[in-house]
């Protein structure tokens, strides 16, 4: 198992090299199944579509959410193929990352002419101490953007 650095910088330069390769222009899912394909040559565990369930506070499922990737059983992965990432998409990684109870996400955009990704960390006992929903951005421990161009 990798360390959290190695790992997102492995993603990330496989996705730069995708989108070089690729450009942009395709469905997400032929950018998925690419990433897929090359972290598994890289030997790294991969599952797409990864079912992620949801649940009330008193433990009733209330819905799923399916991942674009969850890469070595730690570390979400979320794809785009938009103009330019969004609020909404930060949002739903950070769903993602709640619901599943992991820490570690990266949000990668191939829809752009430039190649965006960033990264999220999100901390369960950061979320406790707000009290508020309005400051679900305020529960990420961490966010970096990773801009290539």
């Amino acid at each position: 198992m990798k360390d959290l650095q190695s790992l997102c910088a492995q993603v990330r330069q496989t996705a730069y090299d995708i989108h070089l390769y690729h450009g942009h222009g395709h469905l997400e899912k032929v950018y998925e199944n690419a990433l897929a394909h090359r972290l598994r040559k890289a030997g790294l565990d991969v599952k797409q579509q990864y079912p992620i369930k949801v649940f009330d506070e008193d433990g009733t499922l209330i819905g799923d959410y399916y991942a674009d990737l969850l890469v070595d059983g730690w570390l979400i992965v979320e794809l785009k193929t938009a103009k330019t990432l969004a609020g909404e998409h930060a949002a739903q990684v950070l769903g993602y990352l709640k619901s599943a109870r992991l820490e570690h996400g990266l949000l990668i955009n191939f829809g752009s002419y430039k190649f965006e990704m960033r990264k999220f960390a999100w901390s369960q006992d950061a979320a406790r101490r707000k009290s508020k929903p309005t400051f679900l951005f305020s529960t990420v421990s961490a966010f970096f953007e990773f801009f290539a161009v």
